[in-house]
């Protein structure tokens, strides 16, 4: 799948968008641990940094998780920043009116964090050279643009291996957004970690066109049920699907943020991103002068990405199991794609002994055995 197309037919609800200052968070507890001394950073004034979202900031989802690391940013740096986030900022309507604004505003750290924002942030990036710019998801880059990511692999393979134990029908239904290489992966990590545990369950596929839809996922998660699902997950943003498996008596997996507010007997456990850190860190190599265009790519062992604690209705021995692979992946010693790795014709697409690499990874187009369906075409 050619991720370049993409903005040819990505289109999202909310193509308004509203600006807001944001009040630092001073008394809040850092999530991360940073140390500052006047000797590494001088600073007359606050650093100026802007974040553009894709969603609303309440989606409990992708953008609420950028927000969380926004404000985990401020309350390690304090009066050493001032924030200020754009949501729900359409990525082929808005994005470069408002990137270029932020720059325009005087902003020296802007963080643009959906995939669609990647050509409007290079356009702008090339007009203002002493702005920096970090870009979530995307691959290219420039001397003031840099590009980070988290392995969602890593997380999404564990969940995997929680639905293969606790699926009783051997049929798992997953909710995908839009069938980029982003997306396609995790439905393909997370189906990796059904058959490691049940080579018996089989993952099916629906596409709602959307990050965040609740309507249309609680639609596309009821037509899964209706096809014999009693596991659900989700690449999109709401709390719909956690919600809808909560009624049906069945089990889901969130994303992005721990969501078992949305159904705690329903809710497994999450996909989870944590990007406090990195944002810290960012901030920091701006006032030291220290920031250099680079492609930022971390998992678990980094602190990036996890799971959100584990539902106790989740056996004793399953969790060991999940916590073991958690390990090995912090330690190198594993990877969601280790050989040998089938694609759904049976072909091997990774030989034993190798891995699937990450250029591979950001280009994937094909799922892999025991997923039922086909990746819309049409969309690349």
């Amino acid at each position: 799948m050619d991720r370049r197309n993409f903005l040819k037919y990505v289109t999202l609800a909310g193509s308004t968008f509203a600006s807001t200052s944001c009040v630092q968070g001073k008394n809040s507890k850092s999530q991360s641990e940073v140390s500052l001394s006047a000797s590494s950073v001088v600073v007359n004034e606050p650093l100026k940094v802007a974040f553009v979202y894709v969603g609303p900031v309440g989606d409990f989802g992708w953008t609420y998780a950028h927000d969380l690391g926004r404000r985990d940013m401020e309350a390690n740096l304090q009066d050493k920043v001032k924030t200020t986030f754009v949501e729900n900022v359409n990525e082929s309507v808005d994005a470069e009116k408002v990137i270029r604004q932020l720059a325009l505003d005087g902003n020296k750290l802007i963080f643009t964090t959906s995939f669609g924002y990647m050509n409007p942030t290079m356009k702008v990036a090339k007009d203002f050279g002493d702005v920096v710019f970090e870009h979530c998801t995307g691959y290219k880059r420039a001397a003031n643009v840099g590009t980070y990511l988290g392995r969602f692999e890593e997380p999404r393979y564990l969940t995997g291996m929680i639905a293969g134990k606790m699926t009783k029908s051997n049929v798992v239904g997953f909710i995908g957004a839009y069938p980029i290489p982003e997306v396609i992966r995790g439905i393909n990590a997370f189906t990796r970690g059904v058959l490691l545990t049940n080579p018996q369950a089989k993952v099916k596929v629906l596409w709602v066109q959307s990050w965040y839809a609740p309507a249309k996922e609680r639609e596309a998660a009821q037509a899964l049920v209706n096809l014999g699902a009693d596991i659900l997950t989700q690449h999109t943003d709401s709390g719909a699907v956690i919600q809808l498996a909560q009624e049906k008596g069945i089990y889901a997996f969130g994303y992005n943020t721990d969501m078992s507010k949305f159904g705690q007997k329903a809710h497994l456990t999450s996909t989870i991103n944590k990007w406090g850190k990195f944002y810290t860190d960012k901030a920091l190599a701006v006032m030291s002068n220290t920031w250099k265009s680079q492609e930022v790519w971390d998992g678990i062992g980094a602190g990036m990405v996890d799971i959100s604690p584990m539902n106790q209705a989740i056996p004793a021995n399953v969790q060991q199991l999940v916590n073991a692979k958690r390990d090995e992946f912090i330690q190198g010693t594993a990877h969601p794609f280790d050989g040998p790795v089938k694609d759904q014709k049976g072909v091997v697409r990774v030989p034993k002994g190798k891995v699937l690499d990450d250029k591979q990874q950001l280009a994937m187009d094909w799922y892999v055995e025991g997923i039922e369906g086909l990746i819309p075409q049409g969309k690349s």
